[in-house]
């Protein structure tokens, strides 16, 4: 076999650093597009929790004051 040129082997390292550069900014996207979405999502389930939990918490007869202080809604008879 013959000895590789050293420009060759230039233009083939440059060629493969171009490939892998564009891979990685592409995996890069795609994660990103991904977590966006899975954060989304979640964001979503958490609205839904929030919603069902206060529901819950008004069919027990238990009512929201002053922020985060509960007190259990008096019964009237």
């Amino acid at each position: 076999m013959a000895e590789t040129d050293p420009k060759t082997v230039q233009e083939l390292t440059a060629v493969v650093q171009t490939l892998l550069q564009q891979m990685q900014d592409k995996f890069q996207t795609m994660s990103d597009q991904i977590i966006g979405r899975n954060i989304l999502y979640l964001n979503c389930r958490i609205d839904d929790l929030e919603k069902n939990i206060a529901d819950l918490m008004t069919q027990a007869g238990v009512e929201e004051l002053e922020g985060e202080n509960k007190t259990p809604a008096t019964n009237k008879s």
